[in-house]
Formats: C-alpha cells, structure tokens, sequence
C-alpha cells in the first residue's frame, strides 16, 4: 500500500490552475469553440479539456455530460433568466418586435453566432443536440414567454414563433441564401415582427 488516498469520481485532484474561479468559465468558452468548430458529432469531453487545459474529469465535474456541456454553451448565447423579464417587461404591445431585436441580435454578435451554428447544424442530423435545441429554445425560451401572456395554447404558439426564426437563422446564416443573407438585420425585424406579435398575442394565431 503507497498510502495515497484513492481519486473521487468526478473530482479529480487540481492543480493550481484548475481550481481557479476561471477553471468554469474557461472550459465553457473551449466548449463554445470546439462545437463551434467541429459540430456535436466531431466534439468529445477529452477534446475540450484539452482546449481547456483541464483534466477530462474536470469538464463532467462542472457540467456533466457532453449534452449537458453542449446546453450549457447554448445557454450563455440566450441567458434566459435576462432575457425573458426584458420581453415580457413591457406588456404584450410590441413584444414581436423585441422578440425579433432579440434572436437577430444574438446571431448578429460573432461572440454568439458560433455556438449557435453548432447547434443548428447539428440539430439536424443528430438526436442529442436536436434534443437541447427543443429543450432549450424551446421550454426554456419561447414557452416561458408564451406562457406568461393571457392567450389560449401557448405551447402552440411558441412553436410557431421558433420555427420562423429558426427558419430565417438556417437561410440567413447557415445556407446564407440571398437576399436574406445581406439584407439589413433591422429590415428583417421590421418584416417578421407583426407575424411574431400576431403569434404570440392574436385570439387565433392563424390571422382568421
């Protein structure tokens, strides 16, 4: 017997680096990179503590699994616990629009837009990550607006606002087909804010 005291699971000795207040912050922003870069399929947990520079240990210590390591990085994209409050703050008037001002902003910020590609992309050739993309933007965004607004089927409703935006983020920044994909950021939230605010707060969504 050496007399060392066996490693616990999930916490594995640190070095001084590693047990910095950064330590959390810097495996994300690798993460943020590395599914940016190579997309869910080609990323693994060793291969961003590598970018890291923190033992894999560390990485599932923090976060978990490589999914929940992947809604992670999604989540500093969106904050949610910022942006819900700075939707619904100012009542239902011209909540389409600031929903709009919102996501096209978030794609707009190169800092933001890389995550997202990732997740787009591979949302639609992978279960895990379509799967954080419907729990994510999903319940975690559009439903929590959708349910704090007095109208009938709210889940219905943000389903319909994620597909328009989601629609226009995939021709916009994934194809990148044209006009969309260099016409004026502010002329795309003039266009798509009314169908937004008739979305989310019209007696019958569908305009009849």
């Amino acid at each position: 017997m050496t007399g060392t005291a066996p490693r616990r699971r999930g916490r594995p000795a640190r070095t001084d680096s590693e047990s910095g207040p950064g330590a959390r912050e810097r495996i994300l922003q690798a993460a943020r990179t590395e599914f940016a870069e190579r997309g869910y399929d080609k990323t693994t947990v060793r291969g961003i503590a590598r970018a890291a520079d923190v033992d894999p240990a560390l990485v599932h210590h923090y976060f978990g699994t490589k999914d929940e390591v992947f809604a992670a990085a999604i989540e500093v994209s969106f904050e949610p616990a910022l942006v819900v409050p700075a939707i619904l703050g100012q009542g239902t008037d011209g909540i389409g629009e600031r929903l709009a001002r919102f996501f096209i902003g978030v794609w707009e910020n190169p800092a933001t837009r890389g995550p997202l590609l990732a997740i787009i992309r591979s949302a639609l050739t992978h279960e895990a990550a379509a799967k954080v993309l419907r729990g994510f933007v999903l319940r975690r965004l559009l439903e929590r607006i959708a349910a704090e607004l007095d109208v009938p089927d709210p889940k219905f409703r943000a389903e319909l606002a994620a597909s328009h935006m989601i629609g226009i983020a995939i021709l916009r920044y994934v194809i990148k087909v044209e006009p969309l994909a260099s016409v004026d950021p502010e002329k795309i939230i003039e266009m798509v804010a009314p169908t937004l605010q008739r979305y989310l707060t019209a007696a019958d969504p569908s305009g009849d």
